[in-house]
């Protein structure tokens, strides 16, 4: 494993790549409320239950001053589920008379697969997937469609500054489909992804931060042609929130107090360029990693939770009092070095479930002997944490332990995820069911 001190950056990447003819299916068939599709250009194996919509029309989205084509807008019709898989076909059953007809395409989106614990795992009830390992030391990762409609691809950093893009190849492992390299003179921090443009697939954002400047910028990176292309910047610190189709991207400006960064804006996509919108939410002085904002107390209550100096994780309530957890988490692998201060990104904090009911998981890096550590390399192992909150406190849950230490996480529609880094420096994608 690397002892490497990472360089803060606040880079905005963004990532729209065509939809794949490989990755979708078509219907060969219309009958009433049934559809009947090919299967057989998928790279992986339909399951009964799953979820599935035709791409009804797509449009191109040009911008009307430059003529640059932005990509494809889609529209879908409602969403249906698979009832019958055949070696070559798949069936699947709207919950209305289909407006599909035979030749468009049909968009299948994954389930969570069925998973059973072996008897040495941890104690914790939750279904997990560990990916096979690949050669890239993670720090940041995401998932959104990039390839098609429905991908769900994962989305990685690497502590060398590598995004890439991949798909599942088979049950447990994953094939590099795009990549990027942030420029070797500004250093990667953290990634995200979800679409800002209007309509058609997601976009990437990547923070990144240029020491010899001692600044931080947003690079935006597309899917042109195939290839991904760095087509804007922003001047923020830029990171998502949120689950799934939820996710939002955020900017906060750096440094405005010292090593602390300033309040933060949602990004928008507007007249052809990327802006933070007016209204804005207080950090507290916080970075965007290690913190979150949702419905913990009651419905309404916009509680913003985050990971304190001193590692508890803290709930800002209503009355403007504090909630933590009673024991400590929290350990920042990912760190740079800003002039005369060490700047500390925590793992990001993941929020689901119903307002007022709402669960927030949490990462914990074990120190090597115990002890207190200002380096990377000293970390051994990881685990992410699940918190509710009862009685005025922050309570654990469940705990779900890991082989390998977490710089970050994130948040899909049907679970959290983590990339733990093994001790040779390679990395393993896991999932954590909800």
């Amino acid at each position: 494993m690397k002892n490497n001190i990472i360089c803060f950056i606040a880079a905005s990447v963004l990532l729209f790549f065509p939809a794949l003819a490989g990755a979708q299916a078509t219907v060969v068939r219309v009958d009433g409320q049934k559809v009947y599709l090919d299967t057989t250009s998928l790279n992986r194996s339909v399951q009964k239950g799953e979820i599935f919509k035709v791409i009804l029309s797509s449009e191109k989205l040009v911008n009307p001053k430059t003529g640059k084509n932005l990509g494809d807008i889609y529209t879908y019709s409602p969403e249906g589920k698979i009832v019958e898989v055949q070696p070559m076909y798949a069936v699947g059953e709207l919950p209305e008379k289909a407006s599909a007809s035979v030749g468009q395409e049909a968009v299948i989106e994954a389930a969570a697969p069925v998973y059973t614990r072996d008897a040495d795992e941890d104690a914790s009830s939750r279904q997990k997937i560990v990916y096979a390992p690949v050669e890239q030391e993670i720090i940041s990762l995401t998932q959104a469609d990039i390839t098609a409609p429905g991908a769900q691809n994962f989305i990685t950093l690497s502590a060398d500054g590598k995004v890439t893009v991949w798909s599942r190849a088979g049950k447990d492992t994953l094939a590099e489909q795009l990549s990027y390299t942030v420029p070797s003179a500004k250093r990667a921090v953290t990634l995200s992804a979800a679409p800002v443009k209007e309509g058609g697939l997601a976009q990437i954002f990547v923070s990144v931060y240029d020491p010899s400047r001692s600044s931080v910028s947003a690079l935006v990176l597309e899917n042109e042609n195939g290839a991904l292309q760095e087509t804007a910047s922003l001047p923020y610190f830029v990171k998502e929130l949120g689950c799934g189709k939820d996710k939002k991207i955020w900017a906060q400006k750096p440094f405005v107090s010292a090593a602390r960064p300033g309040n933060a804006r949602e990004v928008a996509y507007q007249n052809g360029k990327y802006t933070v919108q007016k209204d804005m939410f207080s950090t507290q002085r916080n970075w965007l990693t290690g913190l979150n904002r949702y419905d913990v107390e009651n419905a309404g209550a916009d509680n913003l939770i985050y990971t304190s100096s001193n590692g508890t994780v803290r709930l800002t309530l209503q009355n403007g009092k504090r909630a933590e957890s009673k024991d400590l988490f929290a350990a920042a692998p990912n760190r740079v070095k800003y002039k005369q201060e060490i700047v500390k990104f925590y793992p990001s904090l993941q929020v689901f479930g119903p307002a007022g009911d709402a669960t927030v998981a949490a990462v914990e890096n074990t120190s090597k002997l115990g002890l207190l550590s200002e380096t990377f390399g000293q970390y051994q192992s990881g685990k992410i944490h699940f918190l509710t909150f009862e009685k005025g406190r922050l309570s654990l849950q469940d705990t779900v332990n890991l082989d390998g230490v977490v710089y970050d996480t994130a948040c899909s529609d049907r679970a959290v995820l983590a990339a733990e880094v093994l001790p040779d420096g390679s990395s393993s994608v896991v999932e954590i069911f909800k």
